[in-house]
């Protein structure tokens, strides 16, 4: 076979390849352009429909609608793949994309579940921003919940930046969700003090306190006789917006009951 033969067959080798294959390239081209559209069309609708059924977090309905819309495109072009006959190519992508997302998935352990924390909490929303809450021993006000932390101002005004991941496998308090607070007060009276007496001054002096819920019982128990005392705890509940709530009524509450016992001369232990 001389050269000219061999060229021959090369180029006709070509042009029964291209015929062969350019439907299939043309056919690959349609589906990628209907995946496309498909694709957006999806994103549009699923935007949509969730901004409607989350009206208090855009940012899920974002997520979700670019879930639908990433996954459409990713089905068209392995579609497209598969009509092309690139089955081989589809299948190592598949496997260095698992073992790319071991890979990752052990790097990024951490922050996925951080990221995963913060959409249940944006779904669920146990805590909002300006609520009083105490996450892992820190106590204050939610200033910011991020995808990944969630922010604290404390009492003494520090900013503690809460991993996500830590609300959830942990538990946490919030003290703002019924807008009331119970406050607890122990103290004692010495032997010889009359029980009756003490219960019922204590109880009246508490009822008298500003920030009361008038509709919540005041509870009085003596919880223990000590070595020389009758241990007693008074319990009530106040309206709470703010910690200032709480340590205002707590104060007025010793205050009161020191001066009306005083009145009444009982003695505290």
């Amino acid at each position: 076979m001389n050269t000219v033969d061999y060229l021959k067959k090369i180029v006709e080798s070509w042009e029964h390849a291209t015929l062969v294959f350019l439907p299939k390239i043309f056919l690959a081209i349609v589906v990628l352009l209907l995946f496309f559209m498909l694709a957006r069309m999806g994103r549009k609708i699923s935007m949509r429909f969730y901004s409607r059924a989350i009206k208090s977090n855009a940012d899920i309905a974002r997520i979700i609608a670019a879930v639908i819309y990433f996954f459409l495109l990713l089905s068209g072009v392995f579609i497209a793949l598969e009509i092309l006959g690139l089955e081989k190519v589809l299948t190592k992508l598949l496997a260095g994309a698992g073992i790319v997302g071991i890979v990752a998935g052990f790097a990024f352990k951490d922050i996925a579940s951080n990221v995963f924390a913060g959409l249940l909490l944006n779904l669920q929303r146990p805590i909002k921003v300006g609520d009083w809450v105490r996450i892992d021993n820190n106590y204050g006000t939610v200033l910011e919940i991020s995808w990944l932390t969630t922010t604290i101002e404390t009492i003494p005004g520090q900013e503690v930046f809460v991993p996500n991941q830590i609300i959830y496998s942990s538990t946490f308090t919030n003290f703002t969700t019924f807008n009331k607070r119970r406050i607890i007060l122990r103290s004692g009276v010495p032997y010889g003090s009359d029980l009756e007496h003490v219960k019922s001054v204590a109880v009246d002096e508490i009822k008298k306190g500003e920030n009361i819920l008038e509709n919540e019982v005041v509870d009085f128990y003596y919880t223990n006789i000590g070595e020389s005392t009758f241990d007693f705890e008074v319990s009530f509940w106040i309206s709470f917006s703010k910690e200032n709530d709480y340590q205002n009524a707590m104060s007025d509450a010793i205050m009161r009951i020191k001066k009306r016992f005083e009145s009444e001369k009982i003695a505290l232990a």
